[in-house]
């Protein structure tokens, strides 16, 4: 039996993909660790349960392990030809999903509080999860470590997030809250 611990990391080291080691606080692996954050809180929301839209958030946190598995493979390394691509239809259907939920929402006439039902509150929080994550994958972009399409992803991804949690609210019969400035 293989154990779950290699003991390999306990000096503050971790192996990428392909071959070398990097510290744990390395931009590749902040950025991949953000976006396994994202999956499980995607998966935190599924597990309030999403109905109808349940199957596209299991598309998307399989999408999410590429994403992963593209963050944690350097480029040119011999593991990178072996990794599966992120796929810009990926996105189109992103959009695609976005257009369609918008069809059955109330338009969206000021900013909104995040919450409502749990399932919506839950992708309310991977949404801003979402949004760390793109945050981190930039510096890597901009640095050629990683392509544009993953901060195109992520960037859909939240939209998507903040529409879905809209969605869970309205076919709960849960109005979004609208955001009063203070006055005092």
């Amino acid at each position: 039996m293989t154990s779950i611990y290699t003991k390999t990391g306990d000096g503050g080291d971790t192996g990428l993909f392909g071959g070398g080691r990097v510290g744990k606080e390395d931009l590749r692996v902040d950025a991949y660790g953000q976006v396994d954050e994202l999956n499980a809180a995607i998966g935190v929301a599924r597990a309030h349960g999403l109905g109808a839209m349940d199957a596209l958030t299991q598309d998307l946190q399989s999408q999410l392990f590429t994403l992963g598995a593209v963050l944690a493979t350097p480029a040119g390394s011999k593991a990178e030809a072996a990794i599966p691509k992120l796929k810009g239809e990926w996105t189109t259907a992103m959009e695609k999903a976005i257009d369609g939920f918008d069809q059955e929402l109330p338009a969206l006439t000021s900013f909104i509080l995040p919450g409502g039902t749990p399932a919506a509150a839950a992708l309310h929080f991977a949404r801003t999860v979402c949004r760390r994550a793109e945050r981190r994958v930039v510096p890597l972009m901009r640095a050629g470590k990683v392509g544009p399409e993953a901060i195109v992803f992520l960037n859909r991804l939240s939209d998507l997030l903040f529409t879905m949690a809209r969605v869970a609210n309205h076919r709960a019969g849960v109005k979004d809250v609208p955001w009063v400035p203070s006055k005092g």
